[in-house]
């Protein structure tokens, strides 16, 4: 249980760091822009990551988890990425947990070992 001194870290980051990191996450790697839909609501949001691309395969580290609300928007609705200038549509969209159930480019495979990497092809 968190007590009150203790930050709400990704609270924290979704009301200060998150704008701020929206205005360069497009344009500069390796941020990218995740651009998704909320699975009730509908409004569109827009998430800033840091990710690796590999031939036309985004990595991102989960490091809130595969249960942050952005992660299941994009599992249950799709996604479009923006990254160093250039969108595109996230395909096929899955977890991975251990770098044993899929090829990861050296960058994910150290990520992997602490949290789990959202991995999706590019169109």
């Amino acid at each position: 249980m968190r007590d009150s001194l203790t930050p709400d870290w990704p609270a924290f980051n979704r009301r200060f760091v998150n704008p701020v990191q929206r205005l360069w996450a497009p344009r500069l790697p390796p941020w990218a822009l995740i651009v998704h839909r909320g699975r009730r609501s509908g409004t569109e949001y827009r998430t800033p990551v840091l990710a690796s691309v590999e031939d036309d395969t985004i990595y991102v580290g989960l490091y809130y988890g595969a249960d942050a609300q952005w992660v299941r928007n994009v599992l249950a609705g799709g996604a479009t990425v923006v990254r160093a200038g250039h969108t595109h549509r996230l395909e096929h969209p899955r977890i991975v947990r251990d770098a044993l159930t899929e090829r990861l480019p050296a960058t994910a495979r150290v990520v992997v070992r602490h949290v789990p990497v959202l991995v999706a092809d590019l169109a």
